[in-house]
């Protein structure tokens, strides 16, 4: 080999060694595998202790059994096993290499010698050899025994190996000892016994080796595990113990080998023998949790209730629960709550619990909404309870007070909450009930103003009628379910009219004045009237932009009043009520309210400027109608009150008919006609305006909304019929279902007319308006209408110089009054959008 190759060869030593020792690896790998595996078996057999629970002879058989396993597979390791070379590394090394650089560097030149040309070609090919050869890396060894070991056996030897040394001691393995004949002598040497202390796993503490705690008092919890092991000749070691409190049979023989108790009680553990030992154990009780709850518990606005309790145990509290159960001797025993309750379970809710940290010590809210249980707004024991891991319970005293639950302040929501709750408390409340309602309902054109609630309610009063004498328990539970659902929508409305949240706002704002509300419960609705009011003054505005020549601003001239000055009278009732001056706060309610509904006068006026268009007309055409089915199922349900036939001649409700229809269609019609004959004079003058022009025709929405008249034909025409038969609660049906769906066809009308006039908009902006009389139309805030469809007119402003600082200084307050967090999130937008502009 020449001076070249060597020094190519040194420059592989690195990747050639550590190849050469891949090869080792491997080898040994494939020839010894069943030998460690055989050795990492028995190895954890010896660690678990398991030659201490066989008998002699069979721990004889498994030793002897796993020495010959070891010596066979160490034999068949010792016969396959070839000792890898330097050449072999070299050659696996070399085959990694593209053209096989190593064996070409350690060839000679077989011709051509003393040719100059041959030998430089030669000299070129050997340099790029080696410079190939210097890109070697080592070679990874393959350690794959699947082949080998198709049952992964090496695998279940290191997983139980691994769990010996987790679980089990090496220090058993020196036991073997004990199998050896005459080995009993030996056992002084190592350790004669065993002993451990398991304290209960829910205290946290630790186990104990008792090999290792000398001689001495040691504290313990209750209900620590104890175990003890003798070793050597039985007999020669006992075992004594008083803190176990077993007596009699219960207690084995001091000398057997194995000893498992638990500490009850303060006592003495004696080991006796050789290298014995005595402990003084005291033991440390378990105290009982203990928990603590408020006084009082808070109602949040929405209903909810919200009450804080604080808990205490030695090493933490589990889990924790509190019993909700009717105080029936602080119930005012009236009306409906005169008759004997049915019984009830309490009600039993789980308490929250700290996910992470310590229990020991927690303080925790508990949260809830029992607002639609039997039990809302009634005297209760609330009775919190709290356990420990190991199963003692601690309960405070009964807290008494009076559930909270959601408030109701629309009258009429209130009487049907409480129908609902003289229903739930006893099945016999059913016909006072029902008597109750037939009176809030006896006229209800002054009280109920959502006559979507009125159909469902009279609806829900039939099926109280039929089942007052047998009320099932599920039959009852329905009528609660639906009275709750109907109290809402009387209490919180179907949010369709801006005026209609503004004048709902103001009346639960004003009752719960009037009933003294919680402050928590004052400033959300104070809040709902600040929302409602801004929503309601936005659509006057955006109605005033669609229609600029209504005459809605000259009816408010008398009123003038800015965004401002309303929200200061808001910030004036809110401070009003605040301070518990609830008798200027009313006034000011009222105050505001009038203005309210001078707007809403205004807006009326205004609106019906204009309004001789076809498709308004078939509006107010259909309106009507509707209108007069409303009178006509009022009619119909007073005769189902009064017993009477829906095919007689004359009509017992038509004076209360009359009275409730006011100035709709069809007042004083019904005289000297039946119920059937208004039904099919409604349906015909139904049919004349579907025969017209109704809005939207062609459009999308348009078509829908004749569906939904075609549907109110068809629903009108089974009512006749029914009438005609004599059926009035089925006819109440087809009424109401009539009644829906003209409902839903005037919606679809009304998109359609406000697509065309968006439409309009579109079409005719940038042309300005006609200029009205400077002082003969005003907005509801006392501003004139301007050009081209914007709100105010460039009037009186400031000329000069000062223009330019007036404006500087309108920006700068539209920049803080955007960023005030306080103002509503509607207010801030439309500075946002002022800003964006300017």
């Amino acid at each position: 080999m020449t001076q070249h190759q060597d020094s190519t060869l040194s420059a592989l030593s690195r990747p050639l060694r550590l190849t050469l020792l891949g090869l080792w690896a491997e080898r040994l790998a494939r020839c010894f595998w069943p030998f460690w595996t055989v050795l990492l078996i028995a190895l954890s057999a010896l660690s678990f202790g398991l030659q201490d629970h066989l008998p002699l002879e069979a721990a004889w058989f498994a030793l002897i059994l796993a020495l010959a396993a070891a010596l066979a597979t160490l034999w068949r390791g010792l016969r396959a096993f070839r000792r890898p070379t330097r050449a072999e590394a070299l050659v696996r090394l070399d085959s990694r290499l593209p053209g096989q650089p190593i064996a070409a560097l350690t060839d000679t030149q077989a011709i051509g010698g003393d040719d100059p040309a041959s030998l430089a070609v030669w000299q070129a090919h050997r340099a790029r050899m080696a410079a190939r050869a210097a890109t070697a890396r080592p070679v990874e060894p393959d350690l794959k025994l699947a082949r080998r070991d198709p049952f992964a056996l090496r695998y279940v030897a290191l997983t139980a190996f691994v769990m010996a040394m987790i679980f089990g001691s090496l220090w058993r393995v020196t036991s073997v000892e004990a199998l050896a004949p005459g080995a009993g002598n030996a056992l002084a040497a190592g350790p004669a016994w065993e002993g451990w202390a398991q304290p209960p796993a829910y205290t946290g503490k630790p186990s104990l080796y008792l090999n290792d705690i000398a001689e001495g008092s040691l504290d313990l919890p209750v209900g620590t595990r104890l175990q003890f092991r003798l070793y050597g000749e039985v007999g020669e070691l006992t075992l004594s113990e008083t803190v176990s409190g077993r007596t009699g049979t219960d207690v084995p023989p001091a000398s057997d080998p194995l000893h498992d108790f638990t500490l009850e009680r303060s006592g003495e553990v004696t080991v006796g023998g050789p290298g014995g030992r005595t402990w003084r154990f005291i033991a440390t009780p378990d105290m009982a949790p203990a928990v603590t709850p408020a006084e009082s518990a808070e109602r949040e606005g929405d209903g909810q209730f919200t009450m804080e309790f604080a808990a205490t145990d030695d090493y933490g509290v589990a889990s924790g629960r509190v019993s909700i159960a009717l105080d029936l001797p602080a119930v005012d025993r009236r009306f409906g709550l005169a008759a004997d309750p049915e019984p009830r379970e309490p009600v039993v809710l789980d308490l929250p619990m700290p996910m992470t940290g310590d229990r020991a010590q927690i303080a925790e809210t508990l949260v809830d909404d029992l607002s639609q249980h039997p039990f809302a707004n009634l005297p209760v024991a609330m009775t919190f309870t709290v356990d420990d891991a190991a199963g003692q319970e601690g309960s405070a005293e009964p807290v008494r007070l009076t559930l909270p639950a959601k408030r109701f302040f629309d009258p009429l929501a209130a009487a049907l909450i409480e129908m609902r709750r003289d229903l739930l408390w006893t099945r016999a409340n059913a016909p006072r009930a029902a008597q109750v309602l037939k009176a809030v309902t006896h006229r209800p054109e002054d009280l109920i103003r959502n006559q979507r609630a009125y159909l469902r309610l009279r609806v829900l009063m039939r099926d109280l009628e039929a089942q007052q004498a047998s009320l099932s328990p599920d039959a009852r539970d329905a009528i609660a379910a639906e009275l709750w659902e109907i109290a809402l929508l009387v209490e919180e409305g179907d949010l369709a009219s801006a005026m209609e949240r503004l004048r709902r706002a103001q009346d639960r704002l004003d009752e719960a004045m009037r009933n003294g509300a919680d402050p928590s419960e004052i400033e959300q609705l104070m809040q709902e009237l600040r929302e409602a009011l801004n929503d309601y003054m936005r659509e006057l505005a955006e109605e005033a932009e669609r229609n600029p020549d209504s005459q809605l601003s000259q009816n408010m001239e008398g009123m003038e009043m800015s965004g401002d000055q309303l929200q200061q009278m808001l910030d004036e009732l809110q401070r009003l009520m605040e301070e518990g001056r609830m008798a200027e706060a009313q006034e000011l309610m009222e105050m505001l309210r009038q203005l309210m509904e001078n707007m809403q006068v205004a807006q009326g006026e205004g609106q019906g400027q204009g309004q001789g268009g076809p498709g308004q007309q078939a509006m107010r055409e259909l309106q009507d109608t509707l209108r007069g089915q409303q009178g006509l199922s009022d009619d119909a349900f007073r005769d189902l009150q009064d017993g009477q036939e829906g095919n007689d001649g004359q009509q017992p409700g038509q004076q209360q008919g009359e009275g409730q229809q006011g100035e709709g269609e069809g007042q004083g019609e019904g005289e000297g006609r039946s119920l059937a004959e208004r039904q099919q004079e409604l349906r015909d003058r139904l049919g004349r305006l579907q025969g017209g022009q109704l809005p939207g025709d062609g459009s999308e929405a348009g078509e829908e909304g004749r569906r939904q008249l075609d549907r109110a034909g068809r629903a009108m025409e089974e009512a006749e019929e029914a009438l005609r038969d004599g059926d009035l609660p089925g006819a109440l049906d087809r009424q109401a279902e009539a009644m829906e769906a003209m409902r839903d066809g005037m919606r679809q009308f009304g998109d359609a007319m406000a697509e065309e006039q968006q439409q309009q908009g579109d079409a005719e902006r940038g042309q300005e308006f006609g200029q009205a009389d400077p002082n003969g139309q005003r907005d509801p805030l006392g501003r004139e209408p301007g050009n081209s469809a914007r709100i105010g007119s460039d009037r009186n402003m400031l000329q000069g110089e000062d223009v330019y600082r007036r404006a500087q200084d309108i920006l700068d307050e539209i920049r803080r009054r955007s960023g005030e967090q306080a103002r509503p999130e509607s207010e801030r937008d439309y500075l946002r959008r002022l800003l964006d502009q300017f």
